[in-house]
């Protein structure tokens, strides 16, 4: 349409001009363009005459059924039914091709996931799905810690609940990844509780820090110490794969700190050596920029360890190494943008060919029904698996097929994450999310079972002909459909899935219209009729499948 509108401009008026088209109250047409204002002063015309121009050189042809001018010069366009159906075959994406390492989910090893895990895993997922669907190359990451304090005290947990240093008194653990998972965490909080209530033992978690480093750097696997720790590292590993299994999301290569820490550490002493890093009390720092809102980080401690931004600098070259990235997106909360506006920064001070090829997005709280937002206290962080278990228990109340709870459980948590714009806070009420009304995943997905059952009562084929004159109500869903190319183009756009999830609401709503209007099932019609059944269920389940999501048959 826009290369249509482009091409009568060029004949008429010698000008190139990118064309803007929008969609217009149904009752004015299909498109609406404003192009005649944004003319006006290159060609020195009066819009609306302008607009008259181009409205009769567009009916000249046999696409449109109907071309008027409104106001001072906006035109509206109405295509014929046939390239109203035509144009659902048209694809608003673009092919990038470009490499692309998308980065998300970031547990960290020694720990359980909780529910900010669960939103950047699902949403993460989302957003290389979509960036995937534009023909870009994805790899997948995810990058956390298996070493730093954190993993101290989680030893300290360990050794204090076994009696020693015992590795082989693990075995008293039970073998699910989930069980074993909740065992380091509560040996995490007994090592995060003894840790702030005496200074000796302070003392000792952090020299055991330091002796964890040593594991990597010496690679020393054969003390008791050593064996529980790589031992309990690989059971944190394996509960990552089990919970993305649970998630049916695809899996991301982990990448953890001991592997990016050598890798930063020679970045840091190489931009020491050329003054982009400087010496400071005993610490090696980036300095920040006070005109560019950038403060000064610590990259390497007094006691000589590295932190976090030395562990980051260190991802982002292995990355660029191991898949010569075009593109890099990175998911994380919302508390992270000041610090990763540093490390960014810091990236491109030392590799300036990184300039503008990163991308942070941030995401907000997850806010349960009464608004509260999630505890942080020491061992009472609301657990993913928790949020999992909940909803899936109200699910049973829906749905009585057993071999569809875990796909209307998915459903639910995976909708209600990508229908909120990336950055926000994200509202968790229960019963919202689990209905079969309203904007929610269990929703959409029974609209699409509902469309499948409906051709199903029909032994006739599908088949909708040029010649078909579409009525009122087909039309309006034809129309629906139509727009489905633009969400998707929106969505990819902006790396935002609410796209996806407001126009699949909106289409289910215009279907209901047209079924509770229009007969089907034994109608003059019902041949096309049930095409039009057959392309809205189609949509549905390819618009579910970007965000993740089974589109059931039945329910």
């Amino acid at each position: 349409m826009e290369q249509k509108l482009t091409h009568v401009i060029k004949n008429l008026f010698d000008v190139d001009m990118t064309v803007v088209l929008t969609r217009p109250e149904p009752q004015f047409g299909d498109w609406a363009t404003n192009a005649a204002l944004q003319l006006a002063g290159r060609v020195g015309k009066n819009p609306r005459e302008i607009a008259e121009l181009i409205a009769d050189s567009l009916r000249e042809s046999r696409e449109f059924s109907e071309v008027s001018v409104a106001g001072p010069g906006f035109i509206n366009i109405r295509l014929g039914d046939g390239t109203l159906l035509a144009a659902l075959d048209e694809v608003a994406r673009t092919d990038m091709s470009r490499v692309y390492a998308v980065e998300y989910s970031c547990p960290n090893a020694f720990k359980e996931l909780h529910t900010g895990h669960l939103y950047q895993t699902i949403v993460g997922d989302i957003l290389a799905r979509l960036i995937e669907t534009t023909g870009n190359t994805v790899h997948r990451t995810s990058f956390g810690g298996d070493v730093g304090l954190h993993v101290a005290k989680c030893l300290w947990g360990m050794v204090a609940t076994l009696d020693g240093e015992s590795p082989e008194k693990l075995s008293q653990v039970e073998e699910t990844p989930f069980a074993r998972a909740r065992w380091i965490s509560e040996c995490y909080v007994k090592g995060a509780g003894a840790y702030e209530e005496s200074d000796e033992t302070k003392a000792v978690i952090d020299e055991l820090n330091k002796t964890i480093y040593a594991f990597h750097t010496d690679d020393i696997h054969d003390t008791p110490l050593a064996q529980m720790y790589w031992t309990t590292r690989q059971w944190s590993f394996d509960y990552f794969d089990a919970f993305y299994d649970l998630l049916r999301v695809d899996h991301m290569r982990y990448i953890p700190e001991s592997e990016t820490m050598p890798i930063g550490m020679s970045v840091v002493r190489e931009q020491l050596e050329k003054g982009n890093l400087k010496e400071s009390e005993g610490a090696i720092v980036f300095e920040g920029d006070e005109s560019k809102h950038l403060h000064t980080r610590v990259f390497v401690t007094g006691r000589g360890l590295p932190t976090y931004e030395t562990k980051d600098i260190g991802v982002i070259w292995l990355e660029k190494e191991a898949y010569d990235f075009d593109r890099r997106v990175l998911l994380t909360g919302n508390d992270q943008q000041e610090y990763m506006r540093v490390v960014f920064a810091a990236a491109e001070t030392f590799r300036p060919e990184l300039t503008d090829t990163m991308t942070h997005l941030t995401n907000g709280t997850v806010r349960f029904g009464d608004g509260g937002k999630m505890s942080s206290r020491l061992g009472n962080v609301t657990r993913a698996i928790d949020v999992f278990d909940t909803v899936r228990e109200k699910v049973r109340e829906l749905v009585q097929d057993e071999a569809l709870i875990d796909t209307v459980t998915l459903g639910a948590i995976k909708y209600v994450f990508a229908k909120y714009k990336l950055g926000g806070d994200i509202a968790f009420d229960i019963n919202e999310t689990v209905s079969l009304a309203g904007n929610s995943g269990p929703y959409i997905q029974y609209a699409h079972a509902r469309a499948r059952s409906v051709m199903a009562k029909s032994d006739k084929a599908p088949e909708m002909t040029e010649r078909y004159a579409l009525d009122a109500g087909e039309r309006e869903l034809v129309r629906k459909l139509g727009e489905y190319s633009d969400a998707v183009l929106r969505a990819t756009t902006d790396l935002s899935s609410h796209h996806i999830c407001n126009y699949l609401f909106e289409l289910a709503q215009e279907f209901n219209r047209f079924y509770e209007k229009t007969r089907v099932i034994g109608s003059e019609h019902e041949a096309q009729r049930l095409w039009l059944v057959g392309r809205y269920a189609d949509t549905l389940r390819d618009g579910l499948g970007l965000l993740g999501i089974e589109a059931p048959t039945s329910m």
